[in-house]
């Protein structure tokens, strides 16, 4: 059914923070000539403690920003993309650090880019808290 739409430049949407599913008209809208930024999740900052271990790799750092989908940290760890590690990130206020698996994306001078493998996407805790840093979508009804 959305293949159908596409042919009437209607796009299927989602809600970041909900996960609610709605279509919506391309027509009229202007795209920009500089490249577009695909990103799935919205991007939280924050500056949180991390350990990681994977193979006989181990390190230490900063979590400078973090989302659904992954996290960029700052570390002195050589790592290589495609390694999976297990992270344990020390959540705010929390004594019990955040565990998850996540793969290296890309090493570069900005940091090391994970992104967390779907068991890691699922995590309650992890979701409770990228929800906690974003404002609500609100209530809406179905389309």
């Amino acid at each position: 059914m959305e293949r159908l739409r596409s042919f009437a430049c209607i796009s299927p949407f989602h809600c970041q923070a909900c996960s609610f599913r709605f279509s919506a008209s391309r027509l009229g809208h202007r795209y920009p000539d500089r490249m577009i930024d695909r990103r799935e999740h919205l991007r939280i900052p924050v500056r949180l403690f991390l350990s990681f271990s994977g193979g006989k790799v181990r390190g230490e750092g900063t979590v400078r920003d973090i989302s659904r989908g992954g996290c960029i940290i700052e570390s002195q760890a050589s790592v290589h993309v495609d390694d999976i590690f297990y992270l344990q990130i020390v959540l705010e206020n929390e004594q019990v650090p955040l565990e998850v698996a996540a793969m290296v994306r890309s090493v570069s001078s900005r940091g090391i880019a994970f992104k967390f493998l779907r068991s890691a996407q699922e995590n309650k805790r992890l979701l409770a808290f990228v929800q906690s840093k974003t404002e609500p979508c609100g209530s809406r009804s179905p389309a």
